[in-house]
């Protein structure tokens, strides 16, 4: 695998233990839409569409589609999961060395299957993918303060805490809250233990 392919370039789908993660297509829009719709999620995402028809609009674009994968549990579709390749900054004379360099990662999980630890799985095997298949540099996620059972996550699966922000995000409710951000670089992971060489 050369480093820095694109998601459409790996390998589908990858399996974990007890999950598959493949990319998204037209076809799952009404199953992420019946977990994105419900109260419990959609107060922590970015978008929370009123409509399936708006659910549609969204998901089936091409840049979306392009981003999300489908976390699978004995062929249910139990959630998604954003790798959306990203530029690191660097300095103008050597920027073409830092061109899709890093990832901005983030998740959602149906709630009814909440407290297995399926999410916990589905990202480890997510950072996996960014620095083996990938050969991402760094990958970072962000979520409010509130939303604990994300930040929790992060922490589990070894993501540095890098700021606090306070009261920079608006929320839809109109109120303005803090956010979490956190980060991981390869070596950090590799040291942890994680890579395969490693295993």
């Amino acid at each position: 695998m050369t480093t820095r392919a694109n998601l459409a370039a790996l390998s589908w789908p990858l399996r974990t233990e007890r999950l598959s993660l493949r990319p998204a297509t037209v076809d799952d829009t009404g199953a992420t839409w019946h977990f994105r719709r419900r109260a419990d999620v959609s107060n922590w995402i970015t978008r929370a569409p009123a409509t399936l028809d708006e659910h549609r609009s969204w998901f089936e674009a091409p840049d979306t589609l392009a981003r999300t994968l489908l976390i699978e549990h004995d062929g249910t579709v139990i959630g998604d999961v954003m790798v959306k390749i990203e530029d690191a900054w660097a300095q103008a004379e050597i920027a073409e060395r830092a061109r899709g360099a890093q990832a901005e990662l983030g998740w959602v999980l149906d709630p009814d299957h909440a407290g297995r630890g399926y999410a916990t799985e589905a990202v480890r095997e997510l950072l996996r993918l960014c620095f083996e298949d990938l050969g991402l540099h760094r990958v970072t996620a962000t979520c409010f303060a509130a939303n604990e059972a994300s930040w929790r996550l992060m922490e589990r699966v070894g993501m540095r805490r890098e700021f606090h922000t306070v009261r920079d995000s608006l929320h839809r409710s109109g109120e303005w809250l803090d956010c979490l951000g956190y980060a991981l670089l390869a070596d950090e992971w590799k040291g942890a233990g994680h890579s395969r060489a490693a295993l």
